[in-house]
C-alpha cells in the first residue's frame, strides 16, 4: 500500500444560501482563467443552463465545471480545479449532498449583509459531517448595507455552534481547523477578492480573484489515493446525450478508468455485471470532451451503462469493491400527482394524458433525483410523490407541464411519523428579515400557524431578524400572506428542523372559494355583478365547468355562483349600458400560488396552456352532502 497525491488537481464545492452569489462567482472564475475562447458567447450565470433556473434566478441542479488555473500560484504547471455549483435552496438538499460526495473541500459563501441563513447552516453541517475543510468567503462586500465584521463573527459562531452540537456524534472533528477557517472577502460580480477586510460597502483592495485561487490551492487538499488499489469510481450524477444515451457522472477514487475498458458495475442490490465503457468524457469549462483515460480525483462522464443509477460503483472486474451509497435526508412534504380528470381535459392535440405516460415520467425522475420518493396509493391513475419541500415538488410539476403533460395535483401535505404511538410531524426553522414596522403583523401571522419564536435581533438598520420553529404544515400557503402583510419587503427562509409532536389544527386560509355552478363561458356581465363581494381568477370568454374554483370569497364560506350569466337583451336603449371600464382585472395565479391557495377538498388542474384550481368533488350536491356529514360527525 503506497499513498500518493495528485498535486495538479483540486475538487471543491461552492455552497451557500439561495441568492448569495455562487453562480456569479463561478462565472468570474471561468472568465479570469480564460476558460472560454475569444469568439465564444457566454451568458451571464452560465452554470444555470436549465430554462427554469434562468426564469426563477435560482440553481436547481448541482453541476460541475473544470477550471484550468495557470496563475501566479501554479508554480509546477497548470492545476485543474473541478468546481461543483450546488443549489442554495433547502428543497434541493439532495443535490447538495450529492455534490459534497464528489469533492475534498468547500468554499462557504456568505452574503456580507444577510450573513449566515438557514441553508448556510444546512450545507455547513453536511460539510463538517463529511470532514471537509472549509474556506469562508464573504461575498458582496460592496453592498451599501454590508456589515462585514459582524457577518464573519456570526459565521464563526455558527461553525463553533455546529461543532459543539456534533461533538457527541462525531468525536473525531478537528476543532483547531474549524476555529482557524481562512476568510476571503470578495465581490463576485466585479471579479475581485482579497484576504484583507475592506470597509463596509467597499470593493476588496485587489482587482482579481487570485487570493481565492491561492486559498483553494493552500487549504483544499489534493486528491489522495492508493496506487496499488484496484479501480473504484462512484456515480454521483446522471445526464443524457442525444448521441450517447445515458451518461453517468462519476468521481474516480482509486485506479484508472479507460475508454473501451471492461469494468465491474456494482448495483445497489449487490449484483455485479461486467460492462464495457463505450465513451469517456472529461469536462473543460462548460463543455465535455472525449479522453482516453482518467485517474484518481478526476470527475468524468462515462457512456455504455443504460440503467445505471446514482450511488452505484464502477470497479475492477478482478477485484470488485463497492463504495458506500449516498444517503440523503428523508422527505418531509408529499403531494398526489395523477392524470387530468377534469371535464375539459384533452382539448389540445398532442398533450400527454394517460396514466402510463405519467408513471413512466415519474419513474424517470426517480433515476436522477435521489431526494424524491414515489409511493403507490392504490389508485391506477394517481401516485403520492414525496420530496424535501413544496418548491421541489412544484418544480417537478412545472417541468412535466412544459413537457406536455396534463395533470391533477393534490394539495401539499406533510409526511408524518408515529413515535411511541403518537403522531409526529416535520417542523421548519424559519428565519425572517423584515422592516421593524411589520414585526407585530408577522408575529401574529406565525402565532396562528403554531410558530414559536426562538430568537430576535435588531441590527439598528431599521430591519429586524426573527427566528421561529414552525410546523411544516403552517408554511404551506404562508409566503403569499407574508408578502402581503410586509408589502413585499419581507424575506423568509426555512430549513428542516426535525420531527416534533403534532401541533393540532392550523387554519391557513380565512377566505372561502368561489365555485362555478355550471359549465359554460365566463361573461363580463356576471363578473361585474359579483366583483364587489369577491375577487376572480378568470377572465371573460374563458371556459369553466361545475366545481371549478374561479375566485376568492370575502367571507369564510365557499359560494357557488353562475359566472356564465348573460344580460337579457331588450328593445330599450340606454346611454350608460354595458360600461365595462369598471371591471376589476382578475388575479392570475402561478402554479406555486395555486398549490398554496388550494384547501384540503381542492386540487390543481395543470395543463401546458393553463393552471386551474378545482374541487375534488365537482358536483355541488355531492359536496353539500359531504359537508353535512362532517358537521354531524363533529357534533357527535
Amino acid at each position: 500500500m503506497a499513498i500518493a497525491t495528485r498535486n495538479n488537481l483540486r475538487n471543491v464545492a461552492i455552497v451557500a444560501h439561495v441568492d448569495h452569489g455562487k453562480t456569479t462567482l463561478v462565472d468570474a472564475m471561468l472568465q479570469q482563467t480564460n476558460s472560454f475562447s475569444d469568439h465564444s458567447h457566454v451568458d451571464e450565470r452560465a452554470m444555470d443552463s436549465n430554462e427554469l433556473e434562468r426564469e426563477k434566478g435560482i440553481t436547481i441542479l448541482a453541476k460541475n465545471t473544470a477550471i484550468s488555473y495557470k496563475g501566479i500560484h501554479a508554480t509546477d504547471g497548470p492545476i485543474t480545479i473541478n468546481v461543483i455549483d450546488t443549489p442554495g435552496h433547502a428543497d434541493f438538499g439532495g443535490e447538495v449532498e450529492r455534490g459534497l460526495s464528489m469533492v475534498d473541500g468547500v468554499v462557504l459563501l456568505v452574503d456580507a449583509s444577510e450573513g449566515p441563513l438557514p441553508q448556510t447552516r444546512f450545507v455547513l453541517r453536511k460539510a463538517l459531517e463529511a470532514h471537509l475543510p472549509v474556506i469562508l468567503l464573504v461575498n458582496k462586500t460592496d453592498r451599501p448595507d454590508a456589515r462585514i465584521e459582524e457577518v464573519v463573527a456570526e459565521s464563526q459562531d455558527l461553525l463553533i455552534g455546529l461543532a459543539s452540537d456534533m461533538a457527541d456524534t462525531h468525536p473525531d472533528l478537528d476543532l483547531d481547523a474549524i476555529l482557524d477557517v481562512p476568510v476571503v472577502y470578495a465581490s463576485g460580480r466585479n471579479g475581485a477578492a482579497s484576504r484583507n477586510q475592506p470597509e463596509n460597502g467597499q470593493l476588496p483592495d485587489n482587482a482579481d480573484l487570485e487570493p481565492l485561487f491561492e486559498a483553494i490551492l493552500e487549504h483544499i487538499p489534493a486528491p489522495v489515493y492508493d496506487d496499488e488499489h484496484p479501480l473504484q469510481a462512484h456515480v454521483t450524477n446522471l445526464d443524457a446525450s442525444p448521441f450517447l444515451g445515458r451518461l453517468a457522472l462519476l468521481r474516480v477514487f482509486h485506479g484508472t478508468i479507460r475508454k473501451g475498458q471492461t469494468v465491474a458495475w456494482i448495483k445497489h442490490d449487490g449484483s455485479v455485471h461486467n460492462v464495457r465503457v463505450t465513451e469517456l468524457l472529461i469536462t473543460k469549462a462548460l463543455d465535455r470532451y472525449p479522453t482516453e483515460s482518467a485517474g484518481p480525483g478526476d470527475i468524468v462522464a462515462v457512456a455504455g451503462f443504460e440503467d445505471i443509477t446514482i450511488g452505484e460503483t464502477l470497479a475492477d472486474p478482478d477485484d470488485p469493491r463497492a463504495l458506500p451509497t449516498i444517503t440523503v435526508d428523508e422527505p418531509a412534504i408529499s403531494m398526489t400527482i395523477g392524470t387530468n380528470t377534469s371535464p375539459i381535459m384533452g382539448k389540445v392535440k398532442g398533450h400527454k394524458l394517460t396514466a402510463r405516460m405519467v408513471k413512466d415520467r415519474l419513474d424517470r425522475e426517480l433515476v436522477g433525483n435521489v431526494s424524491l420518493k414515489v409511493v403507490d396509493i392504490g389508485r391506477p391513475d394517481a401516485w403520492e410523490v414525496q420530496g424535501r419541500g413544496e418548491l421541489a415538488l412544484a418544480i417537478l410539476v412545472e417541468q412535466m407541464r412544459r413537457e406536455g403533460f396534463e395533470l391533477t395535483v393534490g394539495k401539499p401535505q406533510v409526511v408524518v411519523h408515529r413515535v411511541d404511538g403518537k403522531i409526529h410531524e416535520p417542523y421548519e426553522h424559519l428565519t425572517i428579515d423584515s422592516p421593524e414596522e411589520y414585526l407585530g403583523a408577522i408575529t401574529q401571522l406565525l402565532a396562528a400557524r403554531k410558530g414559536r419564536m426562538e430568537n430576535m435581533a435588531n441590527h439598528g438598520t431599521g430591519w429586524v431578524r426573527m427566528e421561529f420553529i414552525v410546523p411544516s404544515r403552517g408554511l404551506i400557503g404562508f409566503r403569499t400572506q407574508f408578502l402581503t402583510d410586509t408589502r413585499g419587503t419581507g424575506i423568509a427562509n426555512a430549513i428542516f428542523h426535525g420531527y416534533e409532536a403534532w401541533a393540532g389544527p392550523i387554519i391557513t386560509r380565512n377566505n372561502g372559494s368561489i365555485v362555478a355552478d355550471r359549465n359554460g363561458v365566463v361573461t363580463p356581465f356576471a363578473i361585474i355583478a359579483l366583483q364587489e363581494r369577491m375577487s376572480f381568477f378568470v377572465n371573460p370568454t374563458e371556459e369553466v365547468y361545475e366545481g371549478m374554483v374561479i375566485g376568492e370569497n370575502s367571507r369564510a364560506d365557499d359560494m357557488d355562483v353562475n359566472i356564465t350569466k348573460e344580460k337579457k337583451l331588450t328593445n330599450m336603449r340606454q346611454s350608460t349600458s354595458d360600461t365595462f371600464e369598471s371591471m376589476t382585472p382578475s388575479r392570475q395565479l402561478t402554479l406555486e400560488e395555486c398549490l398554496e391557495f388550494a384547501r384540503e377538498d381542492e386540487c390543481v388542474e395543470v395543463t401546458p396552456a393553463i393552471v386551474r384550481i378545482r374541487k375534488v368533488e365537482l358536483a355541488a350536491s355531492a359536496r353539500a352532502r359531504n359537508v353535512s356529514r362532517i358537521k354531524k360527525q363533529d357534533a357527535n
